[in-house]
C-alpha cells in the first residue's frame, strides 16, 4: 500500500470518528472532548504501526491537534461545544517539549555525545575487553556485559553502531558463512535491546514510565538500577547460552585489538570527571535530595559553557527522539485529564479477572506491540491505559499499584526484539548482510517471552516484598 493510501485512510478515520455521532461510539457517556482525544488517539496509533510519517511527526501532530481541539485555546467554532471544566490546558499540552523526562534525556544525549566526542567510549570498550582475552564464548559474553553496560547510558543505536564498528575487524580473518559469526553480530543488538532496561534514560520507555513514578509512587534512579541491572545481568547471561545453543560455530578464538588511548586534554578530563559526577549524583539522590532530572543538567550547563558541546555537537542531538517523548507526554495528559483513559478501562471488565493474570497480560501486549512498532511509540499509547487498569484492580495497590505497572509495562517494550524492524540496534544489526529476519524471529521469540516473564516475575515478587 502507497503512502499516499495510507494517510487517506488514516485521515478518513480520524475525521469519521471527530464526527462521528456519540450514540455509535461503545463506551458509555462519552463527552465530545473525549471523543475528540479519543479520534487523535486512533490517528497516532494508525501513524505509528503505519509509519506513513515519521514517528516524531507524528508526536508534533499530536501537540497541535490536542492544542487545536480540545484546549482553551481552540478556535471559537470548536470551542463552543467544550464546557470550561472541560477544555485542556494549552500550557501543559506544549510545555510537555520541555518535560522532565525530555530533559532527563537531554542530558544523556549531552554525555554520550561528549563520551564520544573525547573517545571516553572506545577507550572504556578497550579496557574492559582487555583481560578477557580471545577465546570466542568469554569474548561474546564481553561485548554483550559492554554493549549493555553502555546502553544503559548512551542511546541504544549509537551503542550498536560502536560495537558493531568495533567487532567488524574482528571478524575480518573469519568465515562469514559460519554459524559462530551469526551468533556475534545478533549477540550486540540483543544486549543492547536488554541492557536499556538498566537505568531510566536507558531507553524511552523507561523515561516515559518515570514520568509516572512520583509522589507516593516515586522512584529515584539509583532504586530503577538495584532491581533493573540485575535482571538486565540475568538476561544477557540467558542471551549468551542460547545464541551459543542457537549458533554453535566453529570460531575457536577471535582476537581483539582496539588502538586507542584516553585523551589527556583539559576538556577530555572536564568529559570523565562531569560523566562520573552525573552518574554518581543519580544514583545517590536519596542521599543529597537533588531529582535526576535536575542532575541531568549539570552535563548539558558544563558541556555547553566549556564549550565541550558545540553548535554543530547540538545538531547531533537526537532531537526526533525528544519530541517523540514529548507527544506521549501530552497524549498522556489528554487521556488522563479528559478522563478518557478510565472510561476505556471501565469498558473492560479487569476487576473481575486476577490482579496478576492483568498485569501479566499488559507486560506481554507491550512487548508484542513493541515487536511490530517502536517501543516508545508503544509506551506512549500503553502507558496511560496501564495507568487507568492499575488504578481499577484494587488488589494491585497492595503490592505498588501503578508503579509496579507502569514499571512491568516499560521493561516489557524492551523485550520486543524479533524482528529486523522490531528496535534500530537490530535494523543495524541486519543491515551489516550477515543475519537475516529468520534469524532474529528464531532468537528473538525466546529471548522476548523468557524475557517478559522474568521481568513480571522479578517486579511482582518485589511488589509483593514491598519494594515498590
Amino acid at each position: 500500500m502507497s503512502r499516499t493510501i495510507k494517510l487517506l485512510l488514516i485521515a478518513a478515520s480520524f475525521f469519521c470518528l471527530f464526527f462521528l455521532p456519540a450514540d455509535f461510539i461503545p463506551i458509555a457517556n462519552i463527552t465530545i472532548e473525549q471523543q475528540r482525544v479519543l479520534a487523535i488517539f486512533l490517528m497516532a496509533t494508525l501513524l505509528w504501526v503505519s509509519e506513513a510519517v515519521p514517528a516524531y511527526a507524528t508526536s508534533l501532530l499530536i501537540l497541535g491537534l490536542l492544542s487545536i481541539t480540545v484546549s482553551n485555546t481552540s478556535p471559537y467554532f470548536l470551542r463552543e461545544a467544550l464546557s470550561p471544566e472541560d477544555m485542556l490546558n494549552y500550557k501543559e499540552i506544549l510545555s510537555s517539549l520541555a518535560a522532565p523526562v525530555v530533559v532527563l534525556f537531554l542530558g544523556g544525549f549531552f554525555i554520550a555525545i561528549a563520551a564520544t566526542k573525547y573517545k571516553l567510549d572506545i577507550n572504556l570498550a578497550r579496557v574492559l575487553l582487555k583481560p578477557i582475552g580471545s577465546d570466542y564464548k568469554k569474548v561474546m559474553l564481553g561485548l554483550m556485559g559492554i554493549t549493555a553496560f553502555f546502553s544503559m547510558f548512551m542511546s541504544n543505536t549509537a551503542t550498536t553502531a560502536m560495537m558493531l564498528t568495533l567487532l567488524t575487524p574482528l571478524l575480518a580473518n573469519v568465515d562469514t558463512t559460519d554459524n559462530g559469526v551469526k551468533g556475534i553480530i545478533l549477540a550486540v543488538p540483543i544486549a543492547a535491546n536488554i541492557g536499556g532496561i538498566g537505568t531510566p534514560i536507558g531507553t524511552p520507555p523507561n523515561a516515559i514510565a518515570f514520568r509516572y513514578l512520583t509522589g507516593e509512587h516515586a522512584i529515584t534512579f539509583g532504586e530503577w538500577m538495584l532491581f533493573a541491572i540485575p535482571m538486565a545481568i540475568a538476561l544477557i547471561m540467558i542471551a549468551w547460552v542460547l545464541l551459543r545453543k542457537l549458533y554453535p560455530g566453529n570460531i575457536k578464538e577471535l582476537a581483539v585489538k582496539i588502538e586507542c588511548t584516553f585523551e589527556r586534554s583539559p576538556k577530555a578530563w572536564l568529559v570523565y570527571a562531569t560523566t562520573a559526577a552525573t552518574v554518581l549524583l543519580w544514583t545517590t539522590s536519596s542521599i543529597h535530595g537533588v531529582n535526576s532530572y535536575t542532575v541531568a543538567l549539570l552535563p548539558v550547563i558544563v558541556f555547553s559553557l566549556s564549550g565541550i558541546i558545540d553548535t554543530n555537537d547540538i545538531k547531533k542531538i537526537n532531537w526526533d527522539v525528544l519530541w517523540l517523548i514529548a507527544g506521549g507526554i501530552a497524549l498522556g495528559y489528554a487521556l488522563e485529564k479528559s478522563g478518557l483513559a478510565r472510561a476505556i478501562v471501565q469498558t473492560i471488565p479487569f476487576d473481575t479477572m486476577g490482579t496478576f493474570v492483568v498485569l501479566f497480560l499488559m507486560a506481554v501486549v507491550s512487548m508484542v506491540m513493541a515487536t511490530f512498532m517502536s517501543n516508545t511509540a508503544t509506551a506512549n499509547l500503553l502507558m496511560p491505559i496501564a495507568v487507568s487498569v492499575a488504578t481499577v484492580l484494587s488488589g494491585l495497590e497492595n503490592y505498588g499499584g501503578i508503579s509496579l505497572m507502569v514499571i512491568c509495562v516499560a521493561l516489557s517494550a524492551s523485550m520486543g526484539m524479533s524482528l529486523p524492524i522490531s528496535t534500530p540496534p537490530n535494523a543495524l544489526a541486519h543491515a551489516t548482510g550477515m543475519v537475516a529476519s529468520r534469524d532474529f524471529i528464531k532468537t528473538g521469540k525466546f529471548i522476548s517471552t523468557l524475557g517478559v516473564v522474568l521481568i513480571f516475575s522479578v517486579i511482582t515478587l518485589l511488589g509483593v516484598a514491598g519494594y515498590f
